[in-house]
């Protein structure tokens, strides 16, 4: 495919998205047209179906230029890390990108993955792990991914949070947890996600009966869960970090924020009252 009909398809794409549903446990959150934006900001990645096969395309955000491209094998996309279609997978360095095979159906028995080296656009890497998981983050230098495990086939509402080697291909063996909560069983759904600049620091929003903050460390592989009052809307909530002045703030609409100040690790605990 040259660089004109790949760009030709991705202006195709803004308007009509490819909505086959990614990692998520649902269908219909994809954002491959869409993309994933260099740590930069002066271009993103997108994946254009192609066929049986994929285009990756690495496009200047000014102008839409192609820059590169890389024809994959099989249907892969960006994976989408909350339901409000925050894309993920490209590591803090930008070296790095994963991609997850589009979800069909909940749950599934195998999960595929690939690893990009994004400099020359090149599949370093083909994973397939057994059982069903959908892409949460990358590491800043791109040698870990952490992933969202779903082992109860009848609630996609529970999950684990487990680490992925991406040299060796190899799951941690032990789940990610709050060491401060180590027996507390994980359930909710991802609404919205930001990150600290150089990606080492994921928050994410999980709507659930008690709404919490997933503060996870990609650097150190451990996170801390903050609950948030249990009248709080996680679904019409956003987050905005402000890393200078130290804070994850949750805006909803027409109600007061909630303001929640970080330690010197990062890690967000509600202020006192």
């Amino acid at each position: 495919m040259s660089a004109r009909a790949i760009l030709t398809t991705v202006v195709a794409l803004s308007v009509c998205p490819y909505a086959a549903g990614d990692g998520l446990p649902v269908l219909g959150v994809d954002v491959g047209s869409t993309g994933i934006s260099e740590p930069d900001g002066s271009g993103r990645f997108v994946t254009i179906p192609a066929g049986p096969n994929t285009v990756l395309a690495k496009v200047a955000e000014l102008g839409g230029r192609v820059r590169s491209s890389r024809l994959l094998p099989g249907n892969v996309t960006i994976p989408a890390v909350a339901y409000d279609a925050t894309p993920g997978g490209l590591s803090g360095n930008g070296r790095t990108l994963v991609l997850i095979t589009p979800r069909v159906a909940f749950p599934r028995s195998s999960t595929p993955l690939m690893v990009i080296e994004t400099r020359h656009m090149r599949l370093a890497r083909r994973l397939t792990l057994q059982g069903d998981f959908s892409l949460d983050a990358v590491s800043p230098d791109g040698r870990t991914a952490y992933l969202i495990q779903y082992p109860y086939p009848k609630n996609p509402e529970r999950y684990r949070v487990r680490a992925l080697n991406l040299t060796s291909g190899r799951l941690f063996r032990k789940p990610i947890l709050d060491p401060e909560k180590p027996n507390e069983k994980m359930n909710g759904s991802p609404v919205t996600r930001v990150a600290s600049s150089g990606g080492r620091f994921a928050y994410t929003l999980y709507g659930a009966k008690h709404p919490f903050i997933h503060a996870l460390d990609t650097a150190r592989r451990t996170a801390r869960c903050i609950d948030l009052p249990a009248r709080t809307d996680a679904w019409t909530s956003r987050l905005v970090l402000d890393e200078q002045a130290g804070t994850v703030t949750v805006t909803r609409p027409n109600v007061s924020p909630i303001v929640l100040r970080t330690r010197p690790s990062s890690t967000p605990t509600l202020p006192k009252a």
